[in-house]
């Protein structure tokens, strides 16, 4: 029952992870020559991309543990689904969120808003690529489904 919950809750969440990443990264390039000072609702929306991403991981750590698609076995390198799921989607996901995590650090200590919307727009948008290539989407055959 819980594993269900918290796999339901983890696919339906990377739509509002994607979603608060796409609208920072567009924020980040609007101000990207940083004429005009970064408005709250913009730190906001970096903050709530940042926290988002925060919780979806807590969310996948924990499905790691009990998901019977993480195989801890030498046979799971063989099997793609075992291998995707074991060890190349939380070690995109980990770099990703660490980027995120980097990026919004060095754009809150940023001496002006231009700098600290590119290094926003840099970090996140890098973040988003590594996220969407590790996402088990529907086409990779893994028995997973959008929502």
């Amino acid at each position: 029952m819980l594993y269900m919950i918290l796999k339901h809750a983890h696919s339906g969440f990377r739509w509002l992870v994607l979603l608060f990443l796409l609208v920072a990264i567009v924020n980040g390039l609007r101000n990207w020559k940083g004429t005009r000072p970064v408005g709250d609702a913009e730190r906001k929306m970096n903050l709530f991309a940042l926290i988002f991403t925060h919780i979806q991981f807590l969310v996948g750590l924990v499905l790691y543990f009990i998901s019977s698609k993480v195989v801890f076995s030498g046979e799971s390198m063989k099997i793609a689904m075992n291998r995707f799921f074991l060890v190349e989607h939380p070690f995109l996901m980990i770099i990703a969120i660490a980027l995120i995590t980097i990026g919004y650090s060095r754009a809150k200590r940023a001496d002006n808003p231009g700098l600290a919307s590119r290094r926003v727009f840099w970090f996140y948008l890098i973040g988003l690529v590594l996220i969407l290539a590790g996402i088990p989407w529907p086409s990779k055959g893994f028995g997973t489904a959008w929502f």
